[in-house]
């Protein structure tokens, strides 16, 4: 049996940030394991800008910010196994790869990044009446159709969904002769950043209707319309409030999933509402030595905070390597209430230092209250003026307060009108 120090699981932009990260923390036996036929992930087909501006003070397409990190990975003389399917990890971390030039082979490691992003949720997944016509795409397919294979999925054109990549798509089909007809968002706000939202549709005139959705898909061989209808409080079709779109082409930008079938296998925790692992604030998850970063681990709104986790995790997967004999720390359990959804990290070491926390919250809120609770006391208070379901938040928790942390603590998102009744 075959061993390297790391192995890391995917080579997109949070693959190769952890090799490189963890490169630069004293290991130098990494194995990057990368399904397609080159390193970059779906960065290969995010041809827009918009990319880097924290990471490298500038704005870089997809191609650009992945080449970035891929020539690094080569300038350190990484090993890359491309074409290379991962069909298994054990909870001795032994990584089952399979590749059409080598067979079956099996590697053990001494610490395992997984970097296996996200997949696009599809149509049988979102349970939409009608028949089963061409021209309906997943807004992830349909980019890769037109950026990288230069085909036009259609010409008229509805889209299903206000994620990123859905609103990226509506300006993206324009500009390449396309009419958009609308944006239709099952919630009564946007599922994406709201640059997005006027970049992409404000400025070409695409109509976004909120509480909205589509109830039928109409077409024999091919889609030849969508009736759209308006969803109530309870995201109920109001069947009086409908109308028909003639359209050849539904995109379904209705939510990512990470991609933890691997996870699922060796038995690791995830968190039922990201999907991804449950991990403290080194990424590590429930299975000691394995460690999780990017979109695999929770959706992130832009690639940049990917490669910043990814750093994360690949100099805790050296660590590890090069420390394993260090001794556990007390573990605290992060849980939400109010209006908070999930965070990550779901648990914190007692004492470890300063700790990022990201989270999201589910509903639009104003005039914010975020605090940090342990029982009646509070270790942590920071005000917002405006949150967003779309945007992912972070507060930085000093090293005081991750020191004066017990068992559990609770993060809450209060609006000051609430609070106050409160009091």
């Amino acid at each position: 049996m075959n061993y390297a120090d790391i192995i890391i699981i995917g080579g997109g932009p949070a693959g190769m940030a952890a090799a490189l990260a963890a490169y630069e923390a004293g290991v130098r036996d990494i194995l990057i394991l990368e399904r397609d036929a080159a390193l970059g992930g779906i960065l290969q087909q995010c041809i827009h800008n918009g990319f880097g501006l924290h990471r490298f003070g500038e704005e870089l397409t997809g191609p650009e910010y992945a080449a970035r990190y891929a020539r690094a990975v080569r300038e350190k003389q990484i090993p890359c196994l491309l074409n290379s399917i991962v069909l298994s990890l054990s909870q001795d971390r032994t990584v089952t790869v399979m590749r059409p030039d080598g067979g079956l082979s099996h590697i053990r490691a001494g610490a395992v990044v997984l970097a296996m992003g996200c997949r696009e949720r599809s149509r049988g997944a979102l349970s939409i009446p009608g028949s089963r016509p061409a021209g309906i795409y997943t807004a992830g397919t349909a980019q890769r159709f037109v950026n990288i294979k230069g085909m036009m999925p259609g010409k008229d054109v509805v889209i299903l969904g206000s994620g990123d990549i859905g609103l990226i798509m509506a300006r993206r089909m324009t500009l390449e002769g396309a009419r958009v007809h609308a944006v239709c968002e099952l919630m009564p706000y946007s599922g994406g950043l709201n640059r997005n939202i006027v970049q992409c549709l404000q400025d070409f005139g695409i109509p976004l209707l909120l509480s909205h959705t589509v109830s039928r898909i109409h077409g024999d061989r091919r889609v030849c319309g969508v009736t759209i209808s308006r969803v109530d409080e309870h995201l109920q079709v109001v069947p009086e409030d409908s109308r028909y779109i003639p359209c050849d082409t539904l995109l379904l930008s209705c939510g990512l999933i990470p991609e933890n079938e691997l996870s699922r296998g060796a038995g690791i925790r995830l968190d039922p509402v990201t999907g991804g692992a449950v991990v403290n604030e080194r990424r590590e998850t429930s299975l000691p030595g394995v460690f999780a970063c990017g979109n695999v681990l929770h959706v992130h709104d832009l690639v940049d905070y990917v490669s910043e986790e990814a750093d994360l995790a690949g100099r805790a997967a050296a660590d590890f390597v090069l420390h394993s004999e260090k001794k556990p720390s007390p573990i605290c359990r992060i849980h939400v209430q109010g209006g908070v959804r999930y965070t990550v990290p779901q648990q914190i070491r007692v004492g470890s230092g300063e700790v990022r926390l990201y989270f999201r919250v589910g509903r639009i809120m104003h005039h914010v209250n975020l605090l940090l609770r342990d029982g009646e006391h509070i270790l942590f208070r920071k005000k917002k003026q405006k949150m967003t379901p779309g945007e992912m938040e972070c507060i930085v928790l000093p090293a005081e307060v991750t020191a004066a942390l017990g068992n559990e603590a609770v993060l809450s998102a209060e609006e000051e009108s609430a609070c106050a009744k409160k009091n």
